[in-house]
């Protein structure tokens, strides 16, 4: 339907909107699922140059269904959130298999696949077929619940269900791509978490929290909670020739399929550890201060160990898939950001630059 604040907001849109994204110049269904992807979680100044080196790399379903995982996660290495990249594997793979090679063209068909849900099937609907098809990502949540007055953190389903209905309310026919971009824009540009800009946003008249003041209290924010702490070790195995040891983690947990540094329980003796892992014997070099990475639900305390291998070669003995890592090889590589941030630091205080 077609509302006021839509107008107003597709007014503003023309005028002072972002027109010249990269995945706007030609927004198809795979286009948009890409960038759509890789803007969960992540900002649009980061996304730009990934999303250029992937349509690079992957000019199309085909194309990436039939790339081997490590290629996919290796042009993920330092985006985050690693999971987003296997669904994006797995999904053209199903796309191809099942859909011909083409994304599907209903909210249903698209929910089928790994990694899309409710407000991403919409966005590829809405802006690469112009179809209302509303989405609630989070610059829509916030723009809406200040907009509205709408109380009650939107991780709540209550909350987020009245979040949904307001958002079809306002998609105009005929105009959803400009609509839906218009007010992601408003979300990213205007409407923002801290210090919104009300004296700009062309809806302020009716907004509800700009009425009361509660631009600042809206959304409500996630109810407060302390994050558990866990620790690991990375043995950091160094060889005669001065590669370092490698090893792909599973595919489920964190950093699933990348690769990493063998990891040892904190409470084990790191060089028995190895010994008996791996079958060889490593003396300690060093250990390196403690490090701290933060994840949605717990933050990680890894203590980097340096290890210098005794005798030449290393038995994996079925302990997964592992290689030894030639310095400047690692940008090939699907690495979390402390692994591959270590490694560089690894090589470049042995006079090696990873480049």
């Amino acid at each position: 339907m077609n509302s006021d604040f839509s107008n107003r907001l597709l007014d503003w849109f023309r005028q002072h909107g972002r027109h010249d994204l990269p995945w706007q110049a030609d927004p198809t269904p795979y286009r948009v699922w890409i960038s759509e992807i890789m803007l969960q979680q992540t900002q649009v100044s980061t996304v730009i140059p990934y999303f250029a080196r992937f349509m690079q790399r992957f000019p199309d379903v085909a194309v990436l269904a039939a790339a081997p995982l490590d290629d996919v996660l290796g042009l993920w290495s330092g985006l985050g959130y690693y999971a987003r990249a296997r669904c994006l594997h797995r999904a053209a793979q199903q796309i191809m298999q099942q859909h011909g090679g083409a994304l599907p063209r209903t909210l249903t068909g698209l929910e089928a696949l790994p990694g899309i849900g409710r407000s991403t099937a919409g966005a590829i609907m809405t802006l690469s077929h112009n179809l209302p098809v509303p989405i609630l990502d989070g610059n829509v949540k916030r723009v809406l619940a200040r907009h509205h007055g709408v109380e009650g953190w939107p991780g709540e389903k209550r909350v987020e269900a009245q979040l949904w209905e307001l958002s079809a309310e306002h998609v105009p026919a005929g105009q959803a791509a400009a609509y839906t971009q218009a007010i992601m824009d408003l979300g990213a540009t205007l409407c923002t978490r801290a210090r919104p800009h009300c004296d700009d946003c062309p809806v302020a008249q009716t907004c509800r929290a700009h009425e009361l003041g509660l631009q600042e209290a809206l959304p409500t924010k996630r109810p407060a909670r302390s994050l558990p702490v866990k620790n690991t070790v990375f043995a950091m195995v160094q060889n005669h020739v001065g590669q370092i040891l490698l090893q792909r983690r599973p595919e489920s947990g964190i950093w699933g399929g990348l690769w990493s540094f063998p990891e040892c329980p904190p409470e084990a003796d790191v060089v028995d550890w190895i010994s008996d892992k791996f079958g060889s014997e490593v003396e300690l070099v060093s250990r390196a201060p403690e490090l701290r990475h933060t994840f949605t639900h717990f933050h990680l305390n890894i203590v980097p160990v340096h290890l210098l291998l005794r005798r030449d070669g290393l038995a994996i003995r079925d302990q997964g898939a592992a290689q030894w890592l030639t310095p400047g090889a690692a940008t090939s590589l699907g690495l979390a950001a402390p692994v591959r941030r270590l490694i560089d630091e690894f090589f470049s205080n042995r006079g090696v630059a990873n480049t």
